[in-house]
Parts: C-alpha cells; sequence; structure tokens
C-alpha cells in the first residue's frame, strides 16, 4: 500500500503570535505546499491541486469566534498565495456557514465586489441547493457554494477536541456545508463524518487538507476554552484527509497526555470516524502507513 504524506510545519518561537502574522503563515504555506507536492516553487506546487480556471472555495471554521476559528490571516494568505501565482481572484472564495459567525471571527465580508470573496451560505444570493443529497446515511441539503459555486475545495479548519466526535479538524469541517448536521452526532458521529466527506458533493472537489494547528483547542472542544488551549504554532497539510485528521489526533493526544488529562479512549469518545473513512476508501487512519515530514521555519 502506497504511503500518504502529512507534511507539519512549525514555527520555531515567536507561536503565541503568529495567528495573526500573515508573512509568518506566508511563509509555512510556501515550505509545506512545496514539501507536499515535492516542487520546487509555489506555483508549480498548487498547480498539483487546482486547474488555472477552477473556482477554489477555502471551507474555513469559525463557530468558535475570535478565539478558536480559522483567522483571516490564515485564510486569507492561503488565497493571496493562490491570486500570487495566477489565479483569478475573482475565482477564490473564503466561506463558511453565516456572515455572523465570519464577521464574529475578525472577516470583512466582501461579496459583490471583485477580488477574493467572503461570505457565509446564508448570504441572499447563495442558500442551500433544493436537491437533497442522498448518500448511505446521508441525507442533506449542500451550501449552494460547495454544491454549484466552486469547482475545487480546500477544508481549512482549526485543530480542536470535540465532545462527541473526539477531534473536529478537516472533515467534520464539512458539517458546516450541509443544512443538518444536528443530524449526524449519535454515536461519536460515526460513520457520519466519514459518509459525509464522501458524498460526490464534497469528495469529487476536495483538494487538499490543511488543519490550523496554530492554536489548539485539546480538551473542552469545539467552544472556546483559554485554559485548554495550546499555542502549538503548526500547520498541518495533506492531500490525504483522513490522514491529516489521524495526524492532527495525535498531537490532541499527546497535548492531553503532557497537561495529565484522559485520553478520549478513557472519556469513550475516540474519533472513531477516521476507521469508518478508511474502510471506505477515503484515506489512511493506520500510522504505519503515513510519512509525516516535519519541517521548522
Amino acid at each position: 500500500m502506497e504511503k500518504s504524506t502529512v507534511v507539519i510545519v512549525k514555527k520555531r518561537k515567536g507561536q503565541s503570535a503568529i495567528r495573526t502574522d500573515p508573512e509568518a503563515i506566508r511563509e509555512m504555506y510556501l515550505q509545506g505546499l512545496t514539501a507536499l507536492t515535492d516542487q520546487k516553487n509555489p506555483g508549480d506546487a498548487l498547480h498539483v491541486f487546482f486547474k488555472d480556471k477552477d473556482r477554489v472555495g477555502i471551507k474555513i471554521n469559525t463557530i468558535g469566534g475570535r478565539s478558536i476559528s480559522t483567522t483571516p490571516e490564515t485564510s486569507l494568505s492561503l488565497a493571496k498565495l493562490l491570486v500570487d501565482n495566477g489565479w483569478n481572484a475573482d475565482n477564490v472564495l473564503i466561506w463558511d456557514r453565516t456572515n455572523r459567525e465570519l464577521k464574529e471571527a475578525g472577516y470583512s465580508l466582501n461579496m459583490n465586489q471583485r477580488g477574493i470573496k467572503v461570505f457565509g451560505t446564508d448570504s441572499n444570493s447563495m442558500g442551500y441547493n433544493r436537491n437533497l443529497i442522498a448518500f448511505l446515511n446521508i441525507g442533506s441539503l449542500f451550501s449552494s457554494i460547495q454544491a454549484d459555486t466552486i469547482t475545487a475545495s480546500v477544508s481549512l479548519a482549526v485543530l480542536k477536541d470535540h465532545g462527541l466526535a473526539g477531534v473536529t479538524a478537516g472533515m467534520k469541517n464539512y458539517f458546516g456545508a450541509i443544512h443538518n448536521p444536528n443530524k449526524y452526532h449519535d454515536n461519536n458521529c460515526n460513520p457520519f463524518i466519514a459518509e459525509l466527506f464522501g458524498t460526490p458533493t464534497i469528495r469529487d472537489k476536495h483538494k487538499i487538507s490543511i488543519l490550523d494547528a496554530l492554536k489548539v483547542q485539546y480538551h473542552r472542544g469545539p467552544s472556546s476554552h483559554p485554559k485548554w488551549a495550546e499555542n502549538y504554532g503548526a500547520l498541518i497539510l495533506s492531500r490525504d484527509p483522513v490522514a491529516a485528521d489521524t495526524v492532527g489526533w495525535q498531537i490532541i493526544k499527546k497535548l492531553r497526555k503532557k497537561k495529565g488529562l484522559p485520553s478520549l479512549e478513557e472519556e469513550q469518545r475516540p474519533p472513531k470516524y477516521l476507521d469508518t473513512a478508511e474502510r471506505m476508501g477515503l484515506g489512511t487512519s493506520n500510522l504505519k502507513n503515513i510519512t509525516i515530514i516535519e519541517i521548522e521555519v
């Protein structure tokens, strides 16, 4: 079995301020993307994932407010990297569920003007596609952004502990792309996280998982609890969504152990969706089949 590659790019120092340092974050993207693709420059690296005419959607997570959401600096650095390497700014969209959550996380909306777009599914021109998507145990209406507007998708989510799923990261980020995520939280959100990702509306468009581990909520997530958050100072990148989340889980596991907390298994909420996703052929959850490249910048 061919191994999946996960790149962890970590800042050597100054981790507490890195979330609002676009130049440092840009350098982390440059190092991570070229290492992941084995390309010499960022333009070639990005072309591994995206076509020139793609409408690229960067799905972020802003449910945690300003303190534990994907920051504007993190997502805009990626969007600007695309534009600087030839993509039309009009075809790059940063998005999440609602405009309110985006604004509360520090974003300035851009719905009508030219340039990089920033808006939520609840914008007047969007909403949810009226065609119900049925796949295994999933039956949902999808955001028109995911279903109709974009042709290529990035999951850019904060790495967090989750009270039910154990871990919320790149795959569960797509719960923000459907109208009824509340229906899919039984049994540690398993098999629902994996099955939602397996829908063609997501699987066929998803190109790369990027976990924002600049600040990690390792306990009492997904809401913000500063007592249980660590300025970890890293970005995690992979073409394999399951491997990315698996490596994210290992980071949460180490942080919990460091702080003397029980393991997720002991709390009866391990991220069971990862093994389900591997059985579905979505990627690998076996660390033996994951090559981890660690870079310090």
